[in-house]
């Protein structure tokens, strides 16, 4: 998953610049696919009502679909951005982008096997709606597993960026400051037993998903200082 390749260090190499706006595009398509598949869910799924779920999810059957391949999507991009995070700060420490890669590795098979939960809320839509409920349990349970390490991920992340000196510092620190965030949203909603809080109840993972962004959107518009990128990767500046 992390080789080295010639052909993508020589891609990297002859314009990271290009190679960290690609990265904030992945990142821009993978928080496209998670809003669609919140908002979906979040549409037609009425809490506490299995019937009425039930009615919602078979009378708009396609786009409940959509939203569960959605968040297949979300994933499978994630997985990318990751791959490409590796590749851009790869320079600021090795064996700290490995390990970065490797959460997210982690991650993604977690959330995509969960999304069976989703699945089976389809299947029970038609079959036994009284069991809706327990499948959406499932499903959030299955997500704040992921969240562990979607929160984990972000702290080698923010070592990097702030190590690295061609993306700014400041951006690395708010990512290891934020990367509890996932994490204490677990302990809170299952070793607390206290319902998962929504977003702006939850300071901390506020600031979680504000880091995130700040970093995709800098990548998308800024880029990064490129002549400090190679030489961070021992390369020679660009004529």
């Amino acid at each position: 998953m992390t080789s080295d390749t010639p052909a993508a260090h020589t891609l990297v190499l002859h314009s990271p610049l290009a190679h960290a706006r690609v990265t904030g595009l992945v990142g821009v398509v993978m928080l496209a696919a998670g809003i669609f598949a919140g908002t979906v869910q979040s549409r037609l799924v009425a809490p506490g009502d299995n019937g009425a779920t039930a009615r919602n999810i078979l009378e708009s059957e396609t786009l409940f679909r959509l939203g569960i391949a959605s968040g297949l999507l979300m994933m499978v991009m994630f997985l990318f951005y990751g791959l490409l995070l590796y590749r851009l700060l790869r320079p600021a420490h090795a064996n700290a982008a490995m390990f970065m890669v490797a959460l997210v590795g982690v991650s993604v098979p977690i959330y995509m096997l969960n999304q069976v939960n989703q699945y089976a809320v389809l299947l029970a839509a038609r079959h036994q709606p009284e069991q809706i409920q327990l499948f959406l349990d499932l499903h959030q349970f299955g997500n704040l597993i992921g969240a562990i390490f979607f929160g984990l991920w972000l702290f080698p992340l923010g070592f990097l960026v702030f190590r690295s000196g061609f993306i700014p510092r400041f951006l690395g620190v708010l990512l290891m400051v934020g990367s509890p965030g996932y994490v204490l949203l677990f302990v809170q909603a299952f070793c607390l037993m206290e319902p998962a809080p929504s977003l702006w109840a939850n300071p901390l993972l506020v600031l979680t998903h504000l880091a995130e962004l700040a970093l995709l959107v800098w990548l998308l518009v800024r880029g990064l200082n490129a002549d400090r990128w190679r030489r961070r990767a021992g390369a020679s500046p660009a004529p």
